[in-house]
């Protein structure tokens, strides 16, 4: 852990078994859904600074950029790219949240860094969100398609097992560097609609704090985003109302989505887990060189 600084000391933490959850910003992040899933988190829990990961080994700072800031008196502050670590104590858990941008470089070694706080705070197993484009509409509910390749995780939270291959993203290196330090993990995709790829989705937010806090046994903090949908919704309606073809393809999604619905089938969840997945395949397959 060369390059994780501590902010705070693990014995004032007061952390008992956390469970490390981590997204990124970038690639991995459609609609924003994943890094606001995580963001609010942090927020709603009160959560406190943990420790940081230099990002000078990581980052290319041509692509992201560092910001200057200016305080009340006028003087200039670099802020950078930093990938950061909380800790917080839910009603049910004690968590270890990790936000911040996709590295660009050095994956290997900036994975290190990850296990490394996670193998030091004692967690017993890590979750990674993380979200995609992919042809579903925006007026019917997120998709999550939940993969693990731990057979207990799989069973205890009804998840699919990772059958995937091909490229990925810093998401699917970072499972298999936790796999190779032995601690489980279990790996949260949203759907969002790809016809509305530029608008921050409060949705798919929603939807993965809602999967990730029944997993971890507690209660969801989606108020604030819940307040958010209606103008997601308007500003979605209202992108799609002047191409006729836009709203002939969503009522074509919506339709879809409809036939594949099992809600009058008791204990039968209304999405397609085999269909989202084949959406995730193909998805890493497009993006391969990003």
């Amino acid at each position: 852990m060369d390059h994780v600084r501590w902010l705070a000391q693990l014995d004032e933490a007061s952390l008992t078994n956390p469970i490390v959850v981590v997204a990124f910003t970038g690639w991995n992040d459609a609609g924003d859904a994943a890094s606001t899933a995580l963001r609010t988190l942090i927020e709603t829990s009160g959560a406190s600074a943990l420790a940081e990961i230099d990002p000078e080994p990581f980052t290319d700072f041509a692509t992201v950029r560092p910001h200057v800031r200016l305080d009340e008196e006028r003087n200039r502050t670099i802020v950078w790219p930093t990938v950061g670590v909380w800790s917080a104590s839910l009603p049910g858990s004690d968590v270890v949240l990790v936000l911040g941008p996709e590295p660009a470089l050095r994956w290997r070694s900036f994975c290190e860094q990850i296990t490394g706080i996670a193998d030091r705070v004692g967690a017993p197993m890590a979750f990674t969100l993380g979200a995609l484009l992919a042809d579903v509409p925006h007026t019917r509910p997120t998709q999550i398609i939940g993969t693990a390749t731990d057979s207990s995780l799989i069973e205890r939270f009804d998840l699919e097992r990772s059958r995937y291959e091909g490229p990925t993203g810093i998401v699917g290196v970072l499972h298999d560097a936790f796999a190779r330090s032995g601690l489980p993990t279990a790996s949260l995709w949203a759907a969002v609609p790809g016809y509305a790829a530029q608008l921050p989705s409060p949705r798919a937010a929603i939807a993965l704090i809602e999967r990730l806090c029944s997993m971890m046994g507690t209660p969801p903090p989606v108020s604030t985003l819940a307040t958010q949908v209606a103008d997601y919704d308007a500003k979605v309606g209202a992108l799609i109302s002047d191409d006729d073809d836009l709203v002939t393809y969503v009522e074509r999604l919506e339709e879809m989505v409809d036939e594949m619905s099992n809600d009058d089938v008791p204990g039968v969840d209304d999405t397609d887990p085999e269909g989202l997945a084949d959406e995730v395949e193909q998805f890493l397959r497009d993006h391969g060189d990003g």
